[in-house]
């Protein structure tokens, strides 16, 4: 049930953010790049496995089988992944505030509404 449920988040936030690239404006395309974002992070981070109550590392000195481990790779992937992303974000949201007081309009081509 729970691959079920992680597939279809993936899922819909993979077509959403595709949707929303599409669109005519800078804030929705932002946002539609955010959310595939999202859907990565969720598709690398499933990479890893879901052991439940298990431990996330072996213990010391402990010879042990790593199947029965957490893979700590992908959550060290989405970590720096989520931190990029706020980043290219927070950059994308003032160049399109930049733009759109050089052009009046937020449409991706920088055509204004009226025309």
């Amino acid at each position: 049930m729970m691959e079920l449920i992680l597939a279809l988040a993936i899922g819909i936030l993979g077509g959403s953010g595709v949707w929303l690239l599409m669109r005519p404006r800078t804030f929705q395309l932002i946002i539609g790049l955010s959310l595939l974002a999202y859907a990565v992070n969720l598709f690398i981070f499933s990479m890893g496995r879901f052991p439940v109550g298990r431990p996330p590392v072996l213990e010391p000195g402990g010879v042990g089988d790593p199947a029965l481990y957490a893979d700590p790779l992908p959550q060290a992937l989405v970590l720096t992944a989520i931190v990029i992303g706020f980043a290219t974000t927070a950059l994308f949201l003032v160049v399109m505030l930049a733009a759109r007081g050089l052009t009046g309009g937020d449409h991706v081509d920088g055509r204004r509404q009226g025309r």
